[in-house]
């Protein structure tokens, strides 16, 4: 087993000027709506460029959510080679323990291709239903919805198929996800221990909930460039990457309610990749992206939160696209890259106003909140957030019913706690805004995911939101805002 590092180079030896991915970083530093977290970018093979926005790390892995599906992509298309599973044969045949209860004629005509492609016939997202149906198996559930349209005829993103292929997956092989890929993927590219949300226990959820390094992403990007090919062995079948990365269904917009779904989400769908106006990617909620650009021969991945995906893809496409040229920059804008990525910070909350940190309020040296209202719209769970004054700043508590998450507060910069053994890693920043009013960001560090906070000394009540809300196979506690275990 390896674990070696990329191989790297300066973008210029790689024929990429580093003055586009300095515009490519600025976009997302100004946007209102970017809160980059990671960046990797690959050109022939060579890391050109990487760089994390403290209090995020290299070493940290990050919820990738529906950019599982693209790791479930592998695990299909190996499970393939090995015969465990066939793209012509019925989802039903899989699970004969099922076939009684399902009588629909186009469910039984659901083939794998099908639920690899989002094109089952059903024309919404059925996860809801299929908990209904059947909470201890959504599979059962699913199957005994049955589509509105002949299936292979129209794509709906549709997280029970992916579900279900990563089922048969773990059924056929008798293994959880994780642990399949562990010898046949994860291990020839180097990639180190991951973990991924299981439901019910044992089974990994597949269409999400797939926690991993940026450098996770970026191997996988690369081992699409490269036809599946790595060091010499062939990890993934080559036509299965062809066939991966190609339109396998028409994908007319898939949520019209959504600013965010723009162009990239209408040039089609593979293999639980997307296709877009240039090469192909894995994406998932919030801004986690792996985009494959075969005419460049490089790869872009980003862990980040953002509900403006596809502003990220048009700087993408505005910026480093033409980075991606034989007009290479100079060592001296290699150098300003390299400056540049060494020194990336998230902002602090604009809130915080150190000056007020002074005040010698009694109030604030021991005191508890509620919410107010007696209700937390963010985290239905949150009940109280205590705060005690220290010499340099102050300690916060949020309590839920999965615990305490206890972490310092120091005006100026991002205070870091990592994991115990119940609690989430967190990065806290801010302070008092005025003598009654103490204001606060939370981010959990494993996830696209920030809280914010404000506690009124007035009242004696604290409010709560998410800047971008988790998004939950079932209710999630604040405990469950990192890596799952078992690691894998």
């Amino acid at each position: 087993m390896s674990h070696a590092q990329l191989p790297t180079s300066s973008p210029s030896d790689q024929g990429v000027d580093a003055g586009g991915i300095l515009r490519f970083i600025d976009v997302l530093e100004n946007s209102p709506t970017q809160d980059p977290h990671s960046l990797m970018i690959l050109r022939h093979g060579h890391l050109i460029a990487q760089g994390w926005w403290a209090p995020y790390a290299p070493q940290r892995r990050h919820l990738l959510y529906s950019l599982s599906k693209s790791f479930t992509s592998a695990a299909a298309g190996i499970a393939i080679s090995e015969g465990l599973l066939d793209l012509d044969e019925p989802a039903v045949s899989y699970f004969p323990e099922f076939d009684a209860d399902i009588t629909d004629t186009r469910s039984r005509t659901i083939l794998v291709r099908h639920l690899a492609s989002m094109s089952t016939g059903h024309t919404f997202d059925t996860l809801e239903q299929a908990q209904q149906n059947d909470p201890a198996d959504i599979v059962r559930g699913f199957l005994m919805l049955p589509p509105e349209r002949d299936p292979g005829t129209v794509f709906a993103y549709n997280q029970p198929a992916t579900y279900t292929l990563a089922s048969i997956i773990q059924k056929r092989s008798g293994l959880s996800l994780v642990d399949y890929l562990r010898p046949r993927l994860l291990d020839p590219l180097g990639i180190g221990q991951v973990g991924w949300q299981q439901y019910p226990a044992g089974r990994n959820i597949g269409f999400s909930g797939l926690f991993a390094t940026t450098d996770a992403i970026a191997r996988l990007g690369q081992l699409h460039l490269q036809r599946g090919s790595w060091h010499g062995e062939q990890l993934l079948p080559s036509d299965w990457v062809d066939q991966a990365s190609s339109r396998q269904i028409d994908t007319p917009l898939p949520f019209p309610d959504d600013p965010a779904s723009g162009l990239d989400w209408q040039q089609g769908y593979g293999f639980q990749f997307w296709m877009a106006r240039h090469g192909y990617r894995g994406d998932g909620a919030y801004g986690q992206f792996c985009v494959i650009l075969p005419e460049h021969d490089a790869v872009v991945a980003i862990t980040s939160q953002t509900e403006n995906m596809q502003e990220t893809l048009d700087a993408i496409w505005r910026h480093l696209l033409p980075a991606f040229s034989e007009d290479a920059s100079s060592n001296d804008a290699d150098s300003t890259l390299l400056s540049r990525l060494d020194q990336l910070r998230l902002p602090l909350p604009a809130n915080e106003e150190s000056g007020a940190n002074d005040s010698g309020s009694e109030f604030w040296r021991d005191a508890s909140f509620a919410p107010a209202g007696g209700t937390c719209a963010a985290q239905p769970s949150l009940r109280s957030v205590h705060v005690v004054r220290e010499s340099d700043g102050f300690t916060v508590t949020l309590a839920d019913d999965s615990g305490d998450l206890s972490a310092p507060l120091t005006p100026a910069e991002w205070s870091v706690v990592d994991a115990d053994a119940g609690a989430p890693p967190v990065a806290v920043a801010g302070g008092l805004a005025n003598e009654t009013l103490l204001q606060f960001d939370v981010a959990f560090i494993e996830t696209p995911h920030r809280m914010r906070l404000s506690c009124d000394s007035s009242s004696g009540e604290f409010t709560a939101r998410w800047v971008t809300e988790p998004l939950r196979l079932a209710s999630t506690p604040l405990s469950d805002l990192k890596t799952p275990l078992p690691l894998g």
